[in-house]
């Protein structure tokens, strides 16, 4: 199993900043992809960005050249998302997820809100 614990939402203004931070716990050596999803309310859950144990990412349309997805050097289990120039349509419910050989895994989501 593995075990995800997220932290860093929040309410912010249009234009700030936050960072999320996601850390994995368990049978971390069989995770190969962590990334981020959202849910804004009465949508689908969608992906936001994700990073693969080789480094590569990938991101949203929508957020690319605004949120950036890296990884702790020391400790590959822990991932960020840094959001920059939030906009009031990134309100959403962020999960952290872990695609393992083990299976796939969520965090139990924290709330991002963008609102003047």
């Amino acid at each position: 199993q593995v075990q995800l614990v997220e932290s860093g939402g929040g309410l912010v203004q249009p234009g700030g900043s936050l960072r999320l931070s996601c850390a994995a716990s368990g049978r971390i050596f069989s995770i190969y992809v962590m990334g981020w999803y959202r849910q804004a309310p009465g949508k689908q859950r969608e992906l936001v960005a994700d990073v693969s144990v080789g480094g590569s990412t990938n991101y949203a349309d929508s957020v690319k050249g605004r949120f950036t997805i890296s990884r702790d050097n020391a400790k590959n289990t822990v991932v960020y998302l840094q959001m920059n120039s939030l906009k009031p349509e990134d309100t959403a419910v962020y999960y952290c997820n872990a695609a393992s050989a083990m299976g796939n895994y969520w965090g139990q989501g924290t709330q991002v809100t963008v609102s003047s």
